[in-house]
């Protein structure tokens, strides 16, 4: 007779579905706009359907997979324009968070920023595009605490739900990694220095240059299909 999974078990097996439909996600091994087979991903990780159910509605939630009526789950989907124009208002948010953090910033945020700082730059040593991307999220999601703006951390935070296919990709390269957190720091620089004007700037220069790097990462520069 199988056992129910305890609580803390359920939650360990949703958090390595996750990761695993992640990882087919980043890999490429599925592609945007391609269905999710949860029948297949269950037999592929030896469980039930049960844990890749929940795996999927987290993922939802973090804006990686879409449902479709009467259809499943599809991996998240956007032209090459539409991320253009969510990059421009991302920038934008991002810029004016930077600024007022400048306002909010204690010794213990300090802490917290020169901790991601100095992990993201051991992610980039040691090849670890996925760690660094996650770490860079944690320092993004930080600026916007510290914005103290309820409304920008939540646009914010649809923008970057958006472009999670996108910008993954190009963590997978150690130079746009190093390239990004040199940026990183001269936006703490600025924070730290209570330098509002040169911390917005520094900001929405570091989004849209990512936004160039990521451009120049694609083998196809044509759209993808909406």
């Amino acid at each position: 007779m199988s056992q129910t999974p305890t609580p803390s078990r359920a939650a360990n097996l949703t958090e390595a579905m996750v990761n695993e439909v992640k990882r087919l996600i980043y890999s490429g091994e599925v592609q945007p706009g391609e269905r999710l087979n949860e029948a297949a991903i269950a037999l592929r990780m030896g469980t039930s359907r049960g844990p890749i159910r929940e795996a999927m509605k987290e993922l939802a939630g973090q804006g990686l997979v879409t449902a479709v009526p009467n259809r499943g789950m599809f991996v998240r989907q956007l032209s090459v324009r539409d991320m253009l124009e969510v990059y421009e208002l991302r920038a934008l948010v991002f810029g004016y968070a930077a600024g007022r953090a400048c306002e909010h910033l204690t010794d213990e945020h300090r802490q917290t920023f020169e901790r991601l700082l100095k992990a993201m730059d051991e992610a980039c040593e040691a090849d670890e595009g996925t760690r660094y991307y996650e770490l860079n999220l944690d320092f993004h999601t930080l600026i916007l605490e510290l914005s103290r703006n309820r409304r920008a951390q939540q646009s914010y935070d649809e923008y970057v739900k958006q472009l999670h296919i996108f910008r993954r990709k190009y963590f997978n390269v150690p130079g746009n990694m190093r390239r990004s957190n040199v940026e990183h720091r001269e936006i703490f620089d600025a924070i730290v220095a209570g330098d509002a004007p040169r911390a917005r700037l520094a900001a929405e220069q570091h989004v849209l240059s990512g936004r160039s790097r990521l451009l120049a990462s694609f083998d196809d520069p044509s759209p993808l299909p909406a």
